[in-house]
This record gives C-alpha cells, sequence and structure tokens, in this order.
C-alpha cells in the first residue's frame, strides 16, 4: 500500500481552515516575542527520525508477545512500512535495520525501493544477545566480554559482516549494544570483562570505513540483573575515547535507572563531542520502552533544550544520529510510531522557543525564578500548528494519526497480507 498526494488533500482539507486560523495566531504571537517563526519550521522539516526495522511488528515481554495482524513478514514490507509513515509525517526519512534479522538478499532491488520511498538506510545494528542458528560458539556467558576466545571472536566477525552489510545500503555507522553481564556475585571478574571488550571494541572500529561511525550504547541491567559490563554513559564514554575519534556514545532514554538527569548526560557529551546517537522512547519504571512521550513529557523537553543548546554550541559535536527504539505490545505499531515521532516533533519545537541568550542571562544572575519561568513559558506553548505546517510544506498529513485511521492504513495492509502475518525478528 501506498498513500498519494490525492489521497492526503482531500483528507486534509478537513482541518486546514482551523489549522490556519491557529497557525496565524501562533505565528503573529510569537513573532512578537522575537520568535522567527519561518526559521523554526525549516528546522522542523529538516528533523528526520529513523525507524527500526524491529518496531514495525507487535513487541513483547518475557513473558508473551501478542500479535497485530498484517505485520510487514519482510524487510521489503518494512521499508513499505515506514514509507507510510514518512508520507504521512514527513519526519521518518530512514530506516534502522537490525542484523540478521533484516539481511538483504538483492541489495540494489533493496536501495531502489528505498529510494523510491525517499528513505536513507541510517545505522546497522549488530545482534550478539541471542545464538543464532548453527552458531558454532554462544553468547550465553557473554560475547565481546566473554571469557571465551572462540566467543568473542565470533562476536568480533559478526560485527564486522553488518559494517560490510551496511556499507552496501549506504549506511554510515554501527550500533553496537551488548547484554554481556552477569546474574549472580562472583560470578565475572569485572576488569577482565571490561577489558575483553574494549579490546573487541578496537578489533571492530579498526575495520570502520574512513566516512564511518561506531555509536556504543549502554544500559544498566537487563538481561542480565547483577551486572551490566556497559552500565552507563561513563563506560561508554570511556570504551569510546579508547576506540578512537570516530567511536561515540549512543543514549537510549529508557536505559537509565528512575530519576538520572539524562538532560545534564547529554550535555556532558555533546561539550566533549561524544554524543553519537539518541534513541527514543518513555518508560514508567525500566526500560520499558512506552511511546515517546507519553509518561514524562516535560523530561522530554528537558533533554530537548540540552540537545538544541549542544547543536547550536557545540560544533566539536557531530549532528547525532536520531532514532525511535521502542516495544509497543498492544498498539497498532505504526499508530505509535506515528505518536512518538509526533511527541519528538513537539518537544523539539518547544525547545527551539527557548530564549538562550535570556536563560544564560538568568543563570548568571542566579535568578532561579527566572530560569524556570522561561523554560516553563516555552514548554506550555501549543505549538502543534508549527508541526503541522512544516508537514504540510513537504506534502505530508495535517492530522498523520486522523489520516492513517481515515485512510483505513490497517485494514489495507491486513487485506493484503493477512491476519496471521508475522514481522520477522521479533
Amino acid at each position: 500500500m501506498r498513500i498519494d498526494k490525492n489521497q492526503l488533500g482531500d483528507t486534509n482539507k478537513k482541518g486546514i481552515t482551523e489549522h490556519n486560523e491557529r497557525f496565524d495566531f501562533l505565528g503573529y504571537t510569537l513573532t512578537k516575542k522575537g520568535k522567527d517563526v519561518n526559521a523554526i519550521i525549516k528546522k522542523l522539516q529538516d528533523f528526520q527520525v529513523a525507524i527500526p526495522s524491529w518496531a514495525l511488528g507487535a513487541g513483547g515481554t518475557r513473558f508473551g508477545r501478542f500479535g497485530f495482524q498484517g505485520e510487514p513478514s519482510s524487510l521489503e514490507l518494512k521499508i513499505d512500512d515506514v514509507g507510510l509513515i514518512h508520507s504521512l509525517t514527513q519526519t521518518a526519512g530512514a530506516i534502522s535495520l537490525h542484523i540478521p534479522w533484516d539481511v538483504p538478499t538483492d541489495y540494489n532491488a533493496i536501495k531502489d525501493l528505498a529510494n523510491s520511498h525517499n528513505i536513507l538506510f541510517d545505522a546497522v545494528n549488530s545482534n550478539t544477545f541471542q545464538d543464532q542458528k548453527n552458531a558454532k560458539e554462544s553468547y550465553k556467558f557473554g560475547s565481546l566480554s566473554n571469557t571465551s576466545k572462540a566467543s568473542r571472536e565470533q562476536a568480533i566477525a559478526h560485527n564486522i559482516e553488518v559494517i560490510k552489510i551496511g556499507d552496501k545500503l549506504g549506511s554510515k555507522s554501527l550500533t553496537v549494544w551488548l547484554a554481556d553481564g552477569s546474574n549472580f556475585p562472583g560470578q565475572t571478574n569485572f576488569q577482565s570483562a571490561f577489558q575483553n571488550t574494549e579490546d573487541s571494541l578496537k578489533d571492530i572500529y579498526k575495520t570502520l570505513p574512513e566516512d564511518w561511525k561506531m555509536f556504543i550504547e549502554y544500559k544498566p541491567y537487563e538481561p542480565n540483573f547483577y551486572s551490566t559490563v556497559i552500565q552507563d554513559w561513563g563506560t561508554s564514554f570511556m570504551l569510546a575515547n579508547a576506540c578512537g575519534d570516530k567511536a561515540y556514545t549512543l543514549v537510549d532514554l529508557g536505559h537509565h535507572l528512575p530519576n538520572t538527569n539524562i538532560e545534564q548526560i547529554v550535555s556532558t557529551l555533546m561539550l566533549k563531542g561524544k554524543l553519537g546517537g539518541f534513541h527514543f522512547n518513555d518508560s514508567k519504571y525500566g526500560d520499558d520502552d512506552l511511546t515517546v512521550g507519553s509518561v514524562k513529557p516535560y523530561a522530554l523537553f528537558l533533554i530537548f533544550n540540552a540537545l538544541v543548546y549542544g547543536m547550536e554550541n557545540n560544533p566539536q559535536n557531530p549532528y547525532p544520529a536520531w532514532m525511535i527504539d521502542a516495544s509497543h505490545n498492544i498498539k497498532d505499531p505504526l499508530e505509535d510510531l506515528i505518536q512518538s515521532l509526533e511527541a519528538i516533533q513537539e518537544a523539539h519545537a518547544k525547545a527551539l522557543l527557548v530564549d538562550q541568550e535570556l536563560l544564560t542571562e538568568a543563570q548568571l544572575n542566579h535568578d532561579v525564578v527566572k530560569c524556570q519561568e522561561i523554560l516553563q513559558d516555552a514548554y506550555r506553548t501549543d505549538v502543534r500548528p508549527l508541526l503541522e505546517k512544516a508537514r504540510l510544506n513537504r506534502g505530508g498529513a495535517l492530522s498523520p494519526i486522523d489520516a492513517y485511521r481515515s485512510l483505513k492504513v490497517r485494514e489495507s495492509l491486513i487485506k493484503e497480507r493477512g491476519a496471521n502475518s508475522v514481522a520477522s525478528g521479533l
């Protein structure tokens, strides 16, 4: 299924008058405050978030998975689904593949398909947290950190193969997330595990093409519950520094203990030029990977305030790679991703409204009340008309969820693929 411009035009007509009224009022208000509305809209139009190939089917938990009808059962269908999301939101201009779940059989055909949807290939992701069929060695007790040299070499070889696959697709980065760790005291020598991981990452790093980056992700727990080898941003930062200039830390919103000050982590990494990528989701207790902005929208705004500041003031840090990494086990996966994209852009737009000069002045004067007022004035602004204008300018939907439902996208996918189609890799 594809959505054409005529279909979107018909759905947009229903709300265009109200949109124009709301946009004109907001534009007038922001202009009076000295904001360049057109510049903000341009930044929103340019902001693109990668959709991970594993998020297009229903997710699950350690206890089970509830499937969703009409899921994409092949890489081609996953790209088609990202194309549907992008046609509606105009914010999902890339797909991030997970290997070996999504290995192309015909690279030229896959690239042509993605190009037809105006989709690029973002970071490729390795998988050493599962034993693959016919694999000689096991990752039960770790991959890059394993005491077994054979297991480490197998994991290194897999990551190198992932780089080769990504290079054929035009990707420019590798994301490494490890499940390595321990469940019981005394099970692992922490220093040996760290050193093995560093040595393994260096071996992978040596094979990176000149214009590539390596993103090192971290997580405090799960699937191991006593220790994780790369448990926090500091450990990732040390490993990235040990590898070299093309290695960076990747921040996943759900990979933090409750009440962690993520905006401070972001700020520090950007100051040091080491924030490479960002995975968006939300969580209540742990790594729940809920819809972005569904639980802590103000925290997301504060993080974006740090990101916007860093992108403006830290030229030593490369432009980050943005991706959604979420698990939605009861929602329509495509609707969930659309909601996440909306929440990301909303937080982004609000952060762009923060008067950074005025905020800096208030900080220098230790005017704590003024600092809070400046942030909350931006946060309380209803920026949805800006998001709508950005989508309309690019040919997207005024209201992506409403368009998705009125065009009966899920019903069409079920008709095309059947009720029992299951996404691969989950």
